[in-house]
This record gives structure tokens, sequence and C-alpha cells, in this order.
């Protein structure tokens, strides 16, 4: 199935980094537009016509944008046969949502870098604040995801990669980041491993996407 896609991106925003690996395991190609955050171009006036909230990423498919990485994926899901990013089980689709939305709507948005930053201004704490927020908020996020996960599968949710895969790697690649230390979360360990197996995720990764033009 054809698709016109435009992909406006960060290489290490994580809402993009889990878009990336959804369009891969779909096995869809992307234009590839990078919005470089560093250098505030998301609050450029171009940028906000198309996504007001300036956030990343934003996704145009023949046409029509999409905001909200979530929303993406699902939207995708819906749009590809034979996808299985969401199960076709009404029980499986609220477990995957329920692991995604832990890392994206609990984690996430309190361990945002605009958020850390604006603590850290406040505070007037400097890097060590940003490092102990960050330590604090993602390790103790990540514990709880642990728990929710079981035995099962190799992945979040049984056999083959889902929206919790897409969501859970990118957390993980920023908890290495800020010097998380994983080594008691042997379920999360474990999927990470079964991912990382996978080329569509080894491609989506920010090292593979590289940073965009200062």
């Amino acid at each position: 199935m054809a698709k016109d896609i435009v992909f406006y991106d960060y290489w290490r925003s994580s809402a993009s980094y889990r878009v990336r690996i959804a369009l891969n395991l779909l096995g869809l190609e992307a234009d590839y537009r990078p919005v470089n955050l560093l250098t505030r171009a998301h609050l450029e006036d171009d940028y906000l016509k198309l996504n007001p909230q300036g956030l990343l990423p934003a996704v145009i498919i023949d046409g029509k944008t999409l905001t909200q990485s979530l929303a993406i994926i699902e939207y995708l899901d819906a749009i590809v046969p034979d996808s299985d990013l969401l199960p076709d089980d009404i029980d499986g689709q609220y477990r995957v949502r329920q692991l995604s939305y832990a890392i994206a709507m609990e984690i996430h948005p309190v361990c945002n870098l605009s958020v850390v930053k604006h603590v850290s201004d406040l505070t007037g704490g400097g890097d060590e604040t940003k490092v102990a927020w960050m330590r604090h908020f993602i390790g103790k996020g990540l514990a709880a995801f642990e728990d929710l996960l079981d035995e099962n599968g190799p992945f979040c949710h049984g056999n083959s990669p889902t929206m919790a895969d897409c969501c859970l790697i990118p957390q993980l690649y920023n908890a290495e980041r800020w010097g998380v230390d994983l080594s008691d979360f042997t379920k999360t360990r474990r999927v990470a491993e079964a991912c990382q197996a996978l080329e569509a995720f080894r491609d989506a990764h920010p090292d593979a996407v590289g940073a965009p033009p200062a």
C-alpha cells in the first residue's frame, strides 16, 4: 500500500523515535524533514502552522496532517492491512494501550526537557538538578512498568512488537542517557533485547538517524 508520507522529526525526540519505529515495523517509507529543537525551529511560524502545539513529531499522510505520537501510531495501525501494532482483541488492545500510556503519559511528560529546564531555572539547581530529576522520575516510572510486564512473550505483549514496544525503547534510550540504573529491570531488559534484534528498531535509533545540521 503506497502512501505519501512526510515526517517532521527530531533525532532525539522520544515521541518522534516512537513513530520512526512504527513506520519501520510497517515497512512505510517517509520523507524525513528534520526540525532542530536546539535552534527552536519548532517554534517558527511555518512549523506552528503545521502543529500549533509546537511539538514533534508531525506527519503528513496523503495531505492529512497528524500530530501526537500515539494517535499517529494508532492511525498507521488502522490504515495498514495486517498491522499488529495493536492486537485484534479488545483485551490485547487495552493491554498495549495500558503499557504505552504508562510511558507516554506518565514518564514522558514530567521528563520532557522543557519541563526539566523550567524546574532547573526555578530552583537555580543547574545540571545537577536536571540529572537528579531525570533519574528519579524515569527510574520510578520504569520500576512501575517492570511490575506491569508479565513473563510471556519476548515483547511487551506477546510474540511480536506492538505500540508498547515503540514507546519503551525510546524511554530506555533516555534512561541510559541520564544514567538510570536498569540492572534490576529483568523483564524490561528482556524486551529491549528482543527489540534490538530487529532492524526496524536499530534503524530508528537516534545514532542511526543522526543530529540535524546546526
